[in-house]
């Protein structure tokens, strides 16, 4: 019998007093499926998050996390649900293995030694088991946080920006270690900022001020957009990217290291506008296809618009 979606929710809404901080959230996430969950600072991430797995009641709509009803069964989803915050929220004071045993004793594991033990073996953190978490750098900690998300063998991992603040060797190792708890069944909803991450995720949504804008796998979502693009280079670039933002119709230049990115939604008009700039200056136009991060921007862009 099929079981039905990891999560499942419809017309979430929350306030925290007058702010309307999740507005009629709907989301499907599959079971087995790692699944992106962007936007920028303040856009009702968090909050989301712990709507799905019951830490947080909603003020209407309704749905499950896997299968448990979210507002009236939601010890049942604690207790299948690993939650990794965006901050380290382990005992700095304890080593690494007494954070883990403590954390297995909250519950109320059986063979807590042998389980501590494993995620110790699995998260490669067996030689350092005996350092005070404390002293761990960003990374390791990471890897200790995942550990202890891991002790009761979650069937749904819910990570909050779980690489922000790390180095990059430490951020393809996490994500080796995701992809290989999803190619085991593990269902893995994760926030990120980071597009090469995203990029990584089987499906994506994108919520700005509380709304979700857009879902889907990373082709379908740049799909939707229909956005033109292209790749400027030449003199003075900070001078040719303020005369492009005056434009009588509207395009999204953005700097990427030597070049702009500009893109539209008309690409009637942005295609006119580069073979005229092609022949009035010495500025190089270079058609590209827009990518995530130019998505997302065009996104944000368009959300602040609808917002004020």
């Amino acid at each position: 019998m099929d079981p039905g979606p990891a999560v499942d929710v419809r017309g979430l809404n929350k306030y925290f007093g007058k702010k309307h901080v999740v507005r009629d959230l709907s989301l499907q996430v599959r079971r087995g499926e790692i699944f992106g969950f962007l936007g920028p600072n303040g856009s009702g991430k968090t909050t989301s998050i712990r709507l799905l797995c019951g830490l947080l009641t909603p003020d209407s709509g309704s749905g499950t996390c896997l299968g448990f009803d979210i507002a009236r069964e939601t010890a049942a989803i604690k207790r299948e649900v690993g939650y990794m915050t965006q901050r380290f929220s382990l005992w700095e004071d304890l080593t690494i293995r007494e954070n883990l045993e403590f954390v297995s004793r909250m519950y109320g594991m059986k063979n807590r030694s042998r389980a501590v033990s494993e995620a110790l073996e699995n998260l490669g953190l067996s030689s350092r088991q005996g350092q005070l978490a404390g002293t761990l750098s960003g990374g390791w900690k990471q890897r200790l946080s995942l550990a202890s998300c891991m002790l009761h063998n979650p069937h749904l991992l819910l990570l909050d920006e779980p690489t922000a603040g790390v180095d990059p060797r430490a951020r393809r190792d996490f994500w080796d270690h995701i992809n290989e708890l999803a190619g085991s069944g593990i269902t893995v909803l994760v926030s990120t900022h980071y597009m090469d991450e995203a990029e990584r995720c089987h499906r994506l949504a994108y919520i700005a001020y509380g709304r979700l804008l857009v879902s889907g796998t990373s082709e379908e979502v740049i799909g939707s957009q229909a956005l033109a693009g292209y790749e400027v280079t030449g003199p003075d670039l900070p001078r040719y990217a303020a005369l492009l933002r005056g434009l009588p119709f509207p395009v999204q230049v953005t700097a990427f290291g030597a070049t702009l990115h500009v893109v539209g939604s008309d690409s009637t008009a942005l295609n006119d506008l580069a073979q005229r700039m092609k022949k009035e200056d010495s500025h190089d136009w270079k058609p590209i296809s827009p990518g995530l991060e130019d998505v997302f921007i065009s996104l944000m862009e368009k959300a602040e618009e609808d917002i004020t």
